[in-house]
């Protein structure tokens, strides 16, 4: 069972790892672009990789949590070499042991993308710390 987290008191640290894309609707964005071709986001500090079942090569490039203001919202900023844009989170969930997380993003494209993080990505992250 997942459960949904506060956004405006969530660390930052929380959206790192490796996202496995679960759904996305495209709605504006280019079909194309490397976000919308991605079936897997490595999000480490302030470094971005995507990773795609298409013929190209993965991209690499930086993304960053931005809050907003007066609600404190997460938005994450993307910038790769053929694109750069931002997502609202509009919700993360994890499991209530922290092994499993999923993730919704809407972009500023309309693009939404729903992400989660299985058991083993977290278990390679906690290796690495």
């Amino acid at each position: 069972m997942l459960l949904d987290l506060n956004l405006q008191q969530l660390p930052d640290d929380y959206f790192s790892g490796e996202w496995q894309v679960a759904s996305r609707v495209l709605n504006r964005n280019d079909p194309g672009s490397p976000l919308a071709l991605a079936t897997r986001l490595l999000l480490d500090p302030s470094r971005l990789e995507t990773q795609s079942e298409a013929p190209a090569l993965p991209q690499t490039g930086s993304w960053a949590v931005m809050r907003d203001e007066i609600l404190n919202r997460p938005y994450l900023s993307f910038e790769l070499p053929t694109e750069v844009t931002r997502a609202l989170v509009t919700r993360l969930r994890r499991s209530a042991d922290g092994l499993q997380s999923q993730l919704n993003l809407y972009f500023a494209s309309g693009m939404e993308m729903q992400l989660f993080r299985p058991q083993s990505s977290i278990s390679n992250l906690s290796v690495k710390s």
